[in-house]
C-alpha cells in the first residue's frame, strides 16, 4: 500500500471519530442549573443593658501622707533623752516626747529670769513708795500757799511719775524674760504633733543639735491622699467636682481605692476631697484628689477571702487603682467593649437579623464593659464579632441561628 493510501485511511478514521465524539457530546444530558441562596455572615452578640447607678470614673495614682513634716527644735543643745520607740518606721502618738535636749542651761537662765523680777518688782515697790512721799510732800506744799492752780504746775519729775513709769517698765521687762526663759525650758521636750508614724530620724543622745535643725520626718497616721490624674472628659463625670472645697468635710463623692498585695487584692473606701486649680502642662490631665480616712486599717479583701497572713494597711508609697462614682444618669447604656467600633458606634441586630447602626457617645470603658448614651433599648443585641464591616440592613446570623426571613439557612 503507497504512502498516500495509508494517509487517507488514517485521516478518515480520525474524522469518523471526532464525529462520533460531537454526537455523544450532543446527545448528553444537560445539568440542571440551581440557584445559589446568598451568604449570610454569621456574627456573635451581646446584650445592651441600661446603666443603674453611678458611672464609675477610674484612675490610678501613688498614696502620700495627708500631713508630713520635718521635726526640729526650736531649742538647741545636747540630746539627753530619746524615745526608744523614735525610730524609722516607729508610731508615735500626738502630745508624746520624742526627745530631751539637756535642761541645766535653761534652768539657769529661768532662775536668772527670776531674780530679775524680784529685783524688778522690789525697784518698783521702792518708787511707788518714793512717789507717795512726793506727792504728799506737794499737796503739803500747796495747802500752805493756798494756791489750787499749782497742782498743774507741778514738775513730774519732783513728783516721780516718769520713774514710777520706768520701774514699772523694768517690771514688764522681766515678767516678759521669765516668761520667755520658761518657754524655752519646755521647749527642751520635743513632742509628736500628731497621730503618725516616723519615715526617717537621725538623732541620738549626746548628739548636739541646733535650733531649726531638722532630725527627723513624720507623717500622719489619720488619713492619705491619692492624686488621680484624670482626663476632662473623665473629670467631668464626676458630680459636684468644682464646688468641693478642701477640708470642709464634704463626703458626697464615694470612691474606692484597690491595691495589690501578694495574689491578693484589697480595697478601702474614701471620697474625693477636691481638685486641682489648674492642668498639668506635661500631661495636660486635671489632678483629683480622693482622701482615705483610717488607711492604716486592714483592707476588705476584693474576693472576700481572708488570707493566712491577714489583710496590709494602706501603705503610703503604694500604687494603687482608684474608682471614683461618678455622675447618676437616666440614659445610660452598658455593652460588651467588644461592641464598640470605630467611629464609635455599635451594630445592632434587629429582630430577624438586619443589622443597624448606631452612633453612640462613649462616657467610660471597665474591664469588658462600656458606658455609652445613644439611640439604644435595654435587651437589644449588638454584634461582638465576626464581621469586620456592614452596611444598613445587612442581614447577619446570629447564635440563634435566625436570618432576616427568620428561617435557618
Amino acid at each position: 500500500m503507497s504512502r498516500l493510501t495509508s494517509f487517507l485511511v488514517a485521516g478518515g478514521i480520525l474524522g469518523v471519530s471526532v464525529a462520533l465524539a460531537a454526537l455523544l457530546v450532543s446527545l448528553a444530558p444537560q445539568p440542571t442549573r440551581t440557584e445559589q441562596p446568598p451568604q449570610v455572615p454569621f456574627v456573635q452578640t451581646g446584650l445592651v443593658t441600661a446603666g443603674s447607678g453611678p458611672v464609675p470614673v477610674f484612675g490610678s495614682g501613688t498614696v502620700r501622707p495627708s500631713a508630713e513634716i520635718d521635726v526640729v527644735s526650736q531649742v538647741g543643745g545636747r540630746i539627753a533623752w530619746v524615745d526608744p520607740g523614735f525610730l524609722s518606721g516607729g508610731r508615735i502618738a500626738a502630745g508624746d516626747t520624742l526627745f530631751r535636749i539637756e535642761e541645766v542651761d535653761y534652768r539657769y537662765r529661768v532662775r536668772e529670769a527670776v531674780a530679775g523680777l524680784a529685783a524688778s518688782q522690789l525697784a518698783l515697790l521702792r518708787e511707788e513708795e518714793q512717789a507717795s512721799i512726793a506727792r504728799a510732800q506737794h499737796d503739803l506744799y500747796t495747802a500752805r500757799k493756798g494756791n489750787a492752780s499749782s497742782d498743774d504746775n507741778a514738775n513730774p519729775l519732783a513728783l516721780r511719775d516718769p520713774q514710777l513709769k520706768a520701774a514699772q517698765a523694768a517690771l514688764d521687762r522681766d515678767e516678759a524674760r521669765l516668761a520667755e526663759a520658761n518657754l524655752a525650758l519646755s521647749r527642751t521636750h520635743v513632742t509628736a504633733p500628731f497621730d503618725g508614724f516616723v519615715q526617717e530620724e537621725s538623732v541620738d543622745v549626746g548628739q548636739i543639735v541646733a535650733a531649726g535643725q531638722p532630725v527627723a520626718s513624720v507623717f500622719a497616721a489619720d488619713a492619705v491622699e491619692v492624686v488621680v490624674p484624670l482626663s476632662d472628659s473623665d473629670a467631668a463625670l464626676i458630680p459636684g467636682l468644682w464646688s468641693l472645697s478642701a477640708g470642709d468635710g464634704n463626703r458626697s463623692v464615694g470612691a474606692r481605692v484597690i491595691a495589690r498585695f501578694g495574689e491578693g487584692s484589697y480595697a478601702w473606701s474614701g471620697y474625693v476631697d477636691r481638685s486641682e486649680p489648674y492642668v498639668d502642662r506635661q500631661t495636660r490631665t486635671i489632678d483629683v484628689i480622693v482622701r482615705v480616712p483610717d488607711p492604716f486599717r486592714s483592707g476588705q479583701p476584693m474576693d472576700g477571702t481572708a488570707r493566712p497572713g491577714g489583710s496590709p494597711p494602706l501603705l503610703v508609697g503604694k500604687y494603687v487603682e482608684v474608682e471614683i462614682n461618678g455622675l447618676e444618669r437616666d440614659d445610660d447604656y452598658l455593652v460588651p467593649r467588644a461592641a464598640l467600633q470605630s467611629g464609635n458606634e455599635v451594630w445592632i441586630v434587629r429582630d430577624g437579623g438586619a443589622v443597624h447602626i448606631v452612633p453612640v457617645q462613649v462616657l467610660q470603658r471597665t474591664g469588658d464593659k462600656a458606658y455609652v448614651t445613644g439611640d439604644l433599648e435595654d435587651g437589644q443585641a449588638v454584634v461582638t464579632g465576626g464581621i469586620r464591616f456592614t452596611t444598613e440592613g445587612m442581614r447577619v446570623q446570629t447564635e440563634t441561628g435566625q436570618t432576616e426571613t427568620g428561617q435557618t439557612p
